[in-house]
């Protein structure tokens, strides 16, 4: 024990002075550390203090002229090819002067470029504006100045410092003073131009006169273009119609000042630019997407108002080209058929005529011709769409439905269907009868095939009694309830009748409705023979080709294929081939089709003396179909719709005619069945050879 007391007064002194020494050597290490730090936390200031403060405005102005982005260019759009490969729509190369807006462009720059600019290039000034007058007016800062003084704004606002709300005043002045910036013919042009730079996106060139570009313009611009940044001489296409101006009305047309207004948010947010061009009706808008190809694309490195590097990163595409399923030749020949034998029609009341030419098995169209005229000043426009969006009251040639729909519903079958034609009495209305049987002289047993031949309006409307559960005899109150209407429309609709076909062209009409209610039950009788509701001509072919292919509701179509195309410019690879559609099959037996396309068979071919159509008798292929003649009005004058739908072979068919003159006045000129007779020769002689169909 004592001699660890001993080793320990020994060891102990060395010890703790090894530990006192330790201690003193870390809080120097850690001393030393904290100054390194603190050194490099002070070089780093000093570093931020140089870049931020002392040299901060130069930096940011260096990465701001240091700019890269993007720049499109249009290219040329897609083509439409008829059916054989005809050019229906093509483009022609012009000359043009464009305008590519930089990246940092303000409005005083594109104000002086315009004025310079408008020197030597005078542009149509048809669509300017008041706003646009009046901002080019105030581009220039002494006007801008004077106007702030006059709209009494404070004092210290000018044209450097106004802003946007401030602005709107002097324009809310101007509009109270026109007089205040009245523009000669020369600084009209030059707004134009302003209007039509100011409207372009950065980077995005746009038209500034695409078409009429004189030698004498394209001379001076060229000469000058070193001083008007962003000023180039180009290409634009226009759209050209080497088969004739007429298709036109089915193709649509081609915007030629940007987007249209009423559509103009929902193109920017698919990435069109304001100055695009792109189609504003028909087949042009329906298919914008596919014929408006792809923009070229070049990456733009700029330093200030300088271009410092350009590379063309994709070429663009040509929009792809539409083949058609209409034939050239034949819509021509439909075209001139109704124009020759309109005015026998008597169409003095008349508000055009129009036909729709289908396959019944595929949907595919050949032709849609029209005529629209305006009674009160004899004048007469080619429509060809005319079929697709003016419903019209078809009279008769309906009927074929309304014995479909009576079979379906059951008060009717394919072997009890005979009904006594005789005009019908119901209390308090005056008699409503066939048109060979008023007084009721010619009262005759009918069966639903001979209902069809002799177009029987007694026995369509008795079946509408008896689908509505109403007992008829003469005298007798009517019983009706508006549910009829619902009913009668139900089987309409399944042909295609009274509601839309859902064709490849946008603007179609799903015809008309009378009104439904009680006070108008007598018209459900209306109803049901064609003289209520109205429907398209393309409503009265599609509802043909359902019982010619034999209860398949067609969805019609005029664009077949859409193609690439070759290096050479001639049509390239087929993209996508449209392929027929079902839109319903008819739930009727083949022995109620059977019953009606005799009764079609029979209004060309039957031997009554009250056939309608007997003049198609001869006709080679057999032709079966319904006429139609409706009562109408112009005003308080009795006039009369003539239509007429059918189709040939009748065993076999292949093709469909509708067609309708609404308003002539001159009712048994048979000019309904001339133009069928005619429009089908048509067909078998530039469509189809009629022995291929045999």
């Amino acid at each position: 024990m004592n001699f660890f007391k001993r080793f320990k007064r020994i060891l102990g002194p060395r010890t703790q002075n090894k530990n006192r020494s330790a201690q003193s050597v870390i809080p120097f290490r850690l001393n030393l550390l904290l100054w390194i730090v603190g050194l490099l936390l002070l070089m780093l200031a000093i570093r931020l203090f140089y870049l931020q403060i002392l040299n901060g405005a130069t930096y940011k102005a260096d990465v701001k002229e240091s700019d890269t982005t993007v720049q499109t260019n249009n290219v040329q759009r897609g083509m439409i090819y008829d059916s054989t490969g005809k050019v229906i729509v093509g483009n022609q190369a012009h000359q043009a002067i464009t305008y590519t807006k930089g990246s940092d462009v303000t409005d005083a720059d594109m104000y002086k470029i315009a004025n310079q600019l408008g020197k030597y290039l005078t542009v149509s000034t048809e669509k300017l504006t008041t706003r646009n007058k009046q901002d080019y007016f105030l581009a220039n800062d002494d006007n801008l100045n004077r106007m702030i003084k006059k709209a009494g704004l404070a004092k210290d606002v000018t044209a450097d410092t106004i802003s946007t709300s401030q602005y709107n005043k002097v324009l809310k002045y101007l509009n109270a003073h026109p007089s205040q910036y009245k523009l000669t013919s020369s600084q009209k042009n030059k707004a134009m131009i302003y209007a039509t730079m100011t409207g372009a996106y950065s980077l995005s060139t746009t038209y500034i006169k695409e078409t009429g570009v004189t030698s004498k313009e394209l001379a001076e611009v060229g000469e000058h273009l070193s001083s008007m940044p962003g000023v180039k001489i180009g290409t634009a296409w226009t759209r050209n119609y080497p088969q004739g101006k007429n298709f036109q009305t089915m193709t649509g047309t081609v915007t030629t000042s940007g987007l249209p207004a009423d559509e103009i948010n929902t193109l920017l947010s698919q990435g069109y630019s304001r100055n695009d061009s792109v189609g504003q009706s028909y087949i042009e808008k329906e298919y914008q997407s596919t014929l408006a190809g792809s923009k070229s694309q070049t990456e733009v490195t700029s330093n200030g108002s300088t271009v410092a590097k350009s590379v063309l990163k994709y070429a663009g595409s040509k929009g792809d080209n539409l083949v058609l399923t209409i034939n050239a030749k034949f819509q021509k020949q439909v075209q001139s058929i109704l124009t020759k034998n309109y005015s026998s029609a008597g169409n003095g009341y008349s508000t055009g005529v129009y036909a729709v030419v289908m396959n019944p098995n595929t949907g595919a169209i050949y032709a849609m011709a029209g005529i629209d005229r305006d009674p009160t000043t004899g004048k007469q426009t080619v429509d060809e769409v005319g079929g697709i969006n003016h419903p019209i009251t078809m009279g008769s040639v309906v009927k074929g439905a309304m014995v479909l729909g009576a079979m379906m519903d059951g008060v009717i079958t394919p072997s009890n269907n005979t009904l006594t034609d005789m005009p019908i009495k119901v209390a308090g209305t005056s008699a409503k009868a066939s048109w060979f049987n008023k007084t009721g002289s010619a009262n005759t047993s009918l069966t639903a095939s001979t209902a069809l031949e002799v177009s029987s309006n007694s026995y369509m409307m008795q079946l509408a009694m008896k689908e509505g559960g109403m007992k008829y005899y003469s005298g007798a109150q009517i019983t009706l309830k508006p549910s009829i209407f619902k009913k009668l429309r139900y089987y309409f609709n399944m042909f295609g009748l009274g509601q839309k076909t859902g064709i490849d062209i946008p603007g179609e009409s799903a015809g008309y409705e009378g009104p439904s209610t009680q006070s108008h039950i007598g018209s459900a009788l209306d109803e049901s023979f064609g003289n209520y509701d109205e429907y398209t001509v393309l409503q009265l072919a599609q509802y043909m080709s359902t019982i010619a292919n034999g209860g398949y509701r067609m969805k019609p179509y005029v664009v077949s294929q859409i193609r690439g195309t070759k290096f050479n410019g001639s049509l390239g690879a087929v993209k996508y081939t449209t392929q027929p559609q079902v839109q319903q099959v008819i739930p009727a037996s083949k022995a109620a089709f059977n019953v009606v396309k005799e009764g079609l068979y029979l209004v060309t071919h039957g031997t009554s003396p009250y056939v309608t159509a007997s003049s198609l008798k001869s006709e080679t292929p057999s032709i079966s179909g319904k006429t139609g003649t409706a009562e109408t009005y112009y005003g308080t004058t009795a006039t009369t719709t003539l239509s007429f739908a059918g189709y040939s072979p009748s065993d076999n068919p292949q093709v469909v005619v509708a067609l309708a003159i609404p308003g002539v006045t001159n009712s048994n000129s048979g000019a309904n069945i001339t133009m069928a007779k005619e429009i089908f020769a048509a067909y078998w002689k530039d469509v189809q050879n009629s022995s291929s169909s045999e």
